[in-house]
C-alpha cells in the first residue's frame, strides 16, 4: 500500500462469502470502489484506503470538528455499516478508526479475536432500537383560559402576565416528573425483552421547537429481531396515561450502540457518546 494511505476499518464481522458479498453491497452503497475486506483467522474487516493526511491526530481532530466534514465521514461511515448489516451481522467500528496498514488491521483482528467474535455472538439475530421520552407541555390537556369579565378586583396585565407565567412553569415542571416517571417505566419494560440497553445522554440541541418537548430520557436497546413487535408495544404502554409525555421509537439500526465489551450487562447504562 502507498506510503500517503491508512486504513479505514468500518466494521468486523465473521470471515466468509457473507462479508465478501457485504463488501460489495457497502462499496456501492457508499461509492468506495476500494472497500475490501482484510481477514485474519475466523474474523474479516471491511476496509477502504484514505489519505494518511486527512487522519493524522490533526487531520482527525479537524475533521470531527467540522461539522461539515463530520457529516460526510459519518454519512460514508453509515453508509457502508448500514448495507453490510443488512446482509450479514458486523460488529461497527467507531468512526475515524484508523490502522497504517492492512497488515496493522489484520494483527488487531488476531490480538482481539476472542473478544470481537464474542461480541458478534451476542449481536447475531439482533437489532438496536433507539427510544427517547420527552417532556411535552404542550401536548397536555389544559383547562380553559377565565373570561376576561371575571377577573378579580386589582387585577393588572403585570399580575396577569406573572400568573401565566407561573402556570406555565408548574406546567413544565408536571410534564418533567411525569416524563421521568415514564421513563423509569420504559427502562423496566423495556428490559423484559431486551437482551441489553444503553442510556445516552439527553439530546439538547439548542432551543426545543415547538410540539417536541424536552427530552429527558434518550435510551439505546438490543432486540432479538423476532421481539420487535412485543418490544414497540411494551415500550409504547408505559405513556399511554401520562399527560405531556412523549415516546419517540427510531430504527432499527446497526448495532453502534453495542459495539463496546460494556454495553451488554442486560440493563440501559450510562453512555457517554450522547447519540
Amino acid at each position: 500500500m502507498s506510503d500517503d494511505r491508512v486504513s479505514y476499518v468500518y466494521a468486523v464481522g465473521k470471515r466468509g462469502p457473507a462479508l465478501e458479498s457485504a463488501a460489495t453491497i457497502g462499496a456501492a452503497a457508499s461509492g468506495h470502489r476500494g472497500l475490501r475486506t482484510v481477514c485474519e483467522g475466523g474474523l474479516g474487516a471491511l476496509v477502504s484506503s484514505v489519505p494518511a493526511e486527512q487522519f493524522t491526530e490533526e487531520g482527525v481532530k479537524y475533521q470531527l470538528e467540522s461539522l461539515d466534514q463530520l457529516e460526510v465521514i459519518a454519512r460514508a461511515h453509515h453508509a457502508v455499516v448500514a448495507a453490510a448489516w443488512e446482509h450479514t451481522t458486523v460488529l461497527p467500528m467507531r468512526l475515524a478508526t484508523v490502522f497504517l496498514d492492512d497488515a496493522r488491521v489484520a494483527d488487531m483482528l488476531r490480538e482481539r479475536a476472542h473478544d470481537l467474535a464474542r461480541l458478534l455472538e451476542q449481536l447475531e439475530g439482533h437489532v438496536e432500537w433507539g427510544v427517547k421520552v420527552y417532556a411535552d407541555p404542550g401536548a397536555a390537556p389544559t383547562t380553559a383560559a377565565a373570561p376576561v369579565a371575571t377577573v378579580s378586583v386589582g387585577s393588572s396585565p403585570g399580575r396577569d402576565y406573572l400568573r401565566q407565567r407561573r402556570a406555565r412553569r408548574q406546567a413544565h415542571e408536571q410534564a418533567l416528573r411525569a416524563a421521568d416517571a415514564v421513563a423509569a417505566r420504559v427502562a423496566g419494560a423495556a428490559r423484559e425483552v431486551a437482551s441489553a440497553g444503553v442510556e445516552h445522554r439527553p439530546q439538547q440541541d439548542g432551543p426545543v421547537s415547538a410540539g417536541q418537548g424536552e427530552n429527558v430520557a434518550n435510551y439505546a436497546f438490543l432486540v432479538p429481531s423476532e421481539h420487535t413487535a412485543r418490544f414497540q408495544r411494551a415500550v409504547r404502554s408505559q405513556a399511554a396515561d401520562a399527560a405531556g409525555v412523549r415516546i419517540e421509537i427510531t430504527g432499527p439500526w446497526a448495532p453502534y450502540s453495542f459495539a463496546t465489551t460494556d454495553a451488554h450487562d442486560g440493563s440501559p447504562t450510562e453512555d457517554n457518546d450522547g447519540r
